[in-house]
């Protein structure tokens, strides 16, 4: 069953780290249809980072997008975000609920694995990403998945999202194999015209799908 805060499917936006225009790139792909954005930034500023989680929540409420943390369930619980995504040593699910309340929405990275997409379906993650799918450039290392992963995850009956090098030139067969979101780092936030980048992906959906089209 899909967490009534889910969006439709679409483009899910991943941000790049600290930059000073990171509210203005932002809003732009937000702007340019953007269903989901996750704030991820792995420095050890404590004080901006939250400064910058709220301001990013604030955009996110003013476009209808949801606003995901990216591995802190602290940081989630401190700037107010109801939504969290958690990596393999990111702290649990039943841990992320206990802090963040039973109505989070908690998106969970499955890599490669099949068999840890079962375990956190099981869980009760909200949705199973999968990656990386091609080359990335944010994470050069990550282990590498096939698109078979999202058909035969689609048992565990939640939505998937599939990550890693993916440009709107190489997406579609990845939607076709079921992928709900597309996440995408550098294809959007690495782009001159950030949210011409956010368009581009948005407008592989569907318009029934897609309620920023």
């Amino acid at each position: 069953m899909r967490h009534p805060l889910l969006p439709a499917p679409g483009l899910y936006a991943i941000t790049d780290g600290p930059r000073e225009d990171l509210v203005v790139a932002t809003e732009a792909a937000l702007h340019g249809g953007a269903v989901m954005l996750q704030y991820r930034d792995k420095t050890s500023d404590a004080a901006r980072r939250l400064h910058e989680a709220r301001a990013l929540m604030r955009l996110c409420a003013d476009t209808g997008a949801l606003f995901v943390v990216n591995d802190d369930i602290e940081l989630a619980l401190a700037c107010g975000a109801r939504a969290v995504h958690l990596g393999a040593d990111d702290g649990d699910i039943a841990q992320a609920r206990a802090r963040l309340g039973a109505d989070a929405v908690v998106g969970v990275s499955c890599y490669d694995d099949l068999d840890r997409a079962r375990v956190l379906a099981d869980a009760g993650a909200d949705y199973l990403a999968f990656g990386a799918f091609f080359p990335s450039t944010t994470k050069p290392l990550a282990r590498r998945a096939d698109p078979e992963l999202l058909r035969a995850s689609a048992a565990f009956g939640l939505p998937r999202v599939a990550i890693g090098g993916i440009r709107p030139d190489n997406a579609a067969p990845l939607i076709e194999a079921g992928a709900d979101y597309l996440a995408v780092v550098s294809e959007v936030f690495g782009q001159a015209d950030v949210s011409a980048a956010a368009r581009r992906f948005a407008a592989l959906f569907p318009a029934s799908r897609n309620p920023s089209a």
